[in-house]
Parts: structure tokens; C-alpha cells; sequence
């Protein structure tokens, strides 16, 4: 009798992070394409709430320089409403070809548990996701995501919740 071996996903560094500060979560793998120069998670078809899904974005103000907003991957984000709760009198998003540099995360692999481990830059998570309780974030890599209490994501990352989307 042959054991068959149960593949074993590899921990991102974001689920070592998780892991270390006891934070529950669960790890979560998504299809992906090329869209132009940029890997985009493939979410038709996975059965899976879109608004579940977050997406960290970048941007820069004019007074705390960067930020982040993380918002549902099927809204879009209030810069006027971002600026505001960040103490900017404007906000814009981080170039692309600076992201990697800002971040240490290429397009599509942005986390805000990476970006607050390495840089502690302030981070707003649409207040929606509160509600929801659940949402997933991505875990560092194209393609690999991870669902996490929202309250545990703030409280890990030092986020606050506010009104960030249009």
C-alpha cells in the first residue's frame, strides 16, 4: 500500500508573519493572467464572493507620503475621501515602475501585512470589510491570497477602518 502524499503549500512570508503574531487565516490560491506587463488575478469563475476580495493600493500624499487603501476589488477608491482621513490635502497613486521600490511587492501582489512589516506606512481598510468580517488579501505573491478576520488584519497592521471608496 502506496501513501499518497497530500501537496503541501509552501508559507509566504505574510502567512509566517500571521502565523507568528497567532493570527488565524486560511491560504488561498486564484488563476492569474497577463494582462500587458502586469500579472491580474483571474476571478471569474472561482466561486467566490468578489467583494470578499481586497486589493491594497498605493498612493503618495503630499504630507505622510505613501498610504495605503485597501478596498473590495470590485469598488474604487475615493482619493478625496482617502486624502482626507490620511491628513492629505491630496492623494495619487505610486507609479508603477517606483511600486517595487515603495513596497518591496510587484503589481498585483501588494499586501498590507508586507508593507506594514517592512514599513509601517498608515493603512486604511474600507470600512465595508468590518462588516463583512472575513475578507482576503493577497499574501505577497500573484496568485496567493489569504482570508483573515478583518478586525485581526486592522489590529495587526495598525489600520484604521474609514469610508474609502467611491
Amino acid at each position: 500500500m502506496s501513501k499518497k502524499k497530500q501537496k503541501k503549500v509552501h508559507k509566504t512570508l505574510v502567512e509566517q508573519i500571521l502565523d507568528k503574531n497567532k493570527v488565524p487565516f486560511e491560504q488561498m490560491e486564484f488563476p492569474t493572467h497577463q494582462d500587458g506587463d502586469v500579472a491580474q488575478l483571474s476571478v471569474d469563475h472561482i466561486g467566490q464572493d468578489e467583494h470578499t476580495i481586497y486589493k491594497t493600493l498605493v498612493l503618495t500624499g503630499n504630507n505622510t507620503g505613501p498610504v495605503v487603501g485597501v478596498i473590495p476589488i470590485d469598488e474604487h477608491l475615493s482619493y478625496k475621501k482617502l486624502a482626507k482621513v490620511s491628513g492629505n490635502k491630496k492623494v495619487g497613486m505610486v507609479p508603477l515602475k517606483d511600486l517595487l521600490k515603495t513596497t518591496g511587492y510587484e503589481h498585483g501582489a501588494n499586501t498590507p501585512i508586507g508593507i506594514w512589516e517592512k514599513f509601517h506606512y498608515p493603512i486604511y481598510i474600507d470600512s465595508v470589510a468590518k462588516e463583512m468580517g472575513e475578507i482576503i488579501v493577497s499574501s505577497g505573491q500573484i496568485g496567493r491570497s489569504v482570508k483573515v478576520n478583518a478586525e485581526d488584519l486592522a489590529k495587526l497592521v495598525d489600520a484604521d477602518f474609514a469610508d474609502i471608496k467611491e
